[in-house]
């Protein structure tokens, strides 16, 4: 029997590994090929889902692939966010990233992805501003009046929230945290009963999103203390910001954006970026998300990258000043 020269297999295994990488290359600049995935980690109808709902026609004909939205919630968004971490950084599994995935790191104690590490950001899609709110029966009426009953009453006063951890609950301790103030929590099982409880006057204050919060406000139902971004909210510019009133450098607010698995070719991570962009450019996507309370970003994966492990360090030390211990 033959046998072949070691210098011959050595000359085939380095002609089938530039093979597939001329393969690989090619691939990666016909992207895409065929239908892409966008993981939503939560169920259909809320937020996160109709966000990226709104973007996909738009990524389609920037594209020239359809790129569809598949619903895959639980435990806090965690499954479908994991999901997204362990599959092939080909470019066809993607994830809508939400803000509380920054968070998560400092709630969790075995988190099964990193943010930072796990996932190539693509770029945001919207940035959403919260409201602080109270019972309108409430005698102060702005920050600075809320800041000085509250340290008249230490430990006496109570908020309510969507949950231990979750975004509406941290912008309230980060609020906290900044002026000084001591406040009993009352964790809800959702926003929606949270707030219901305030209208009816059983807790007295919470943070909640500008959808909500300018809706009841126009109800009468609640009283509007200031939004928790740095500049005002452009559905309700007349209420003023909270870093405005009393506690600069506040800003605390909810985004949702578009993120790869980790090692992304670059080219690909471009090509998705740049259809992420002429969505949020689109007119009649800007005027929906802008109706909606929310301010389209379309930035660059780098700006978007910081982002994100800015905001891992911002509430780890949030949680850590609320003496929130991870589970």
């Amino acid at each position: 029997m033959a046998v072949s020269h070691p210098v011959y297999r050595v000359c085939g295994l380095l002609g089938l590994a530039l093979f597939g990488a001329a393969l690989s290359v090619a691939a990666q600049q016909n992207y895409p090929t065929r239908t892409i995935r966008i993981i939503v980690p939560s169920g259909a109808g809320g937020g996160t889902d109709s966000t990226t709902r709104m973007v996909l026609p738009k990524m389609d004909e920037s594209l020239g692939q359809r790129v569809i939205a598949e619903n895959r919630p639980g435990a806090g968004s965690i499954v479908g966010s994991e999901a997204v971490a362990r599959a092939a950084p080909d470019g066809y599994t993607l994830l809508t990233a939400i803000s509380s995935m920054t968070i998560q790191p400092s709630m969790q104690k075995n988190l099964p992805f990193d943010p930072v590490r796990d996932f190539t950001p693509v770029s945001q899609f919207v940035v959403l501003p919260n409201m602080l709110v109270g019972h309108p029966s409430m005698q102060p009426k702005n920050v600075k009046e809320l800041i000085a009953y509250s340290k008249a009453r230490p430990g006496k006063l109570e908020f309510g929230s969507a949950g231990t951890g979750s975004n509406l609950h941290l912008c309230m301790e980060m609020f906290l945290s900044m002026a000084g103030l001591k406040m009993v929590h009352v964790p809800y099982k959702s926003a929606n009963t949270a707030i219901a409880d305030l209208m009816a006057g059983y807790v007295p204050f919470m943070v909640t999103n500008m959808i909500v919060g300018t809706q009841q406000l126009k109800a009468g139902r609640v009283h509007a203390y200031g939004v928790t971004s740095a500049a005002r909210s452009k559905i309700a510019p007349d209420i003023p910001t909270i870093a405005e009133q009393g506690v600069p450098g506040y800003d605390a607010v909810q985004w949702y954006g578009l993120m790869g698995p980790a090692g992304m070719p670059k080219d690909i991570v471009a090509k998705l970026n740049k259809a992420v962009v002429f969505a949020l450019q689109d007119a009649g996507v800007r005027e929906r998300f802008l109706a909606s309370g929310a301010d389209p970003v379309g930035n660059t994966p780098e700006e978007f990258s910081a982002l994100v492990r800015s905001e891992v360090t911002k509430w780890a030390k949030v949680v850590k000043a609320a003496g929130i211990k991870p589970e």
